[in-house]
């Protein structure tokens, strides 16, 4: 019990922690080869429609880079907010090339107009457009990439999964 307890990461004093950790938000962080952010985030405002709420410049810009370097811009998307950055010195540790990706959704009720707006900001589509069993809880689902080589999906409303049951 104690190991299954451990890989479901209970423990005796797993009250105690929770009740003094909260979380306010989840901001996923997109790193783009540098100087390129400042692209990036117009492409996003462009094909997405993001509002940028912040952004903070590279202390440690190199001086060969005409511009300087985003440390950070946020921007919010459907009531969510992403990271943007220029990959530096200092971050390419964290970025892993190969191994596990990142996929992000972004929910619609027009998602043909919405992948042919980031179609004409600059990504490119990718297959068809599914739905039903092959699309997400049977909505309609398509695929763009961005030009940084990030995948979007562009989902219709998720309608309830099966697994629900009624009294």
């Amino acid at each position: 019990m104690a190991q299954q307890d451990a890989q479901n990461g209970g423990s005796e004093n797993a009250g105690a922690v929770a009740a003094t950790v909260s979380f306010s938000a989840l901001k996923p962080q997109l790193f783009v080869e540098a100087p390129k952010a400042n692209d990036a985030v117009l492409f996003y405002k462009s094909a997405f429609g993001a509002e940028e709420v912040s952004r903070s410049l590279n202390p440690k810009r190199k001086a060969e880079h005409e511009l300087p370097l985003i440390l950070s811009a946020e921007l919010k998307i459907g009531g969510s907010s992403i990271l943007v950055a220029d990959i530096t010195d200092d971050s390419a540790s964290l970025v892993k090339t190969g191994g596990n990706g990142v996929v992000l959704c972004l929910e619609t009720g027009d998602v043909e107009g919405a992948i042919a707006k980031a179609v004409s900001a600059g990504a490119i589509a990718e297959g068809e457009v599914v739905e039903g069993e092959g699309a997400c809880c049977g909505g309609r689902v398509g695929k763009v990439k961005d030009p940084y080589g990030f995948v979007w999906l562009i989902c219709s409303p998720a309608k309830k999964c099966g697994g629900d049951v009624e009294a």
